[in-house]
């Protein structure tokens, strides 16, 4: 897959985890530019447990790489969150 349809598929794995997660993490973009890591983050984690990772820009991709920037953007708001108790 081309490096414009992982950030393709990024962006918009971003915009869906920002939408399950109501809209948490540090704005829009941000949000976006997470999808983007998680999308690669999916990918990985899929592939480790014997799954298909990312296999092209299809929906199964998309469900990888959506739980990939779920899993990135909840760890991105944890950390936020600890940073500002301290």
């Amino acid at each position: 897959m081309s490096l414009i349809a992982w950030i393709v598929l990024g962006l918009i794995a971003g915009w869906i985890a920002s939408r399950i997660m109501h809209g948490s993490g540090s704005g829009f973009v941000m949000n976006l530019l997470l999808g983007i890591v998680g999308a690669f983050v999916g990918g990985i984690l899929v592939s480790v447990i014997g799954g298909r990772g990312v296999t092209g820009f299809n929906l199964w991709s998309l469900i990888v790489a959506t739980i990939g920037a779920v899993v990135v953007l909840w760890a991105f708001n944890a950390l936020a969150a600890r940073r500002q108790r301290h």
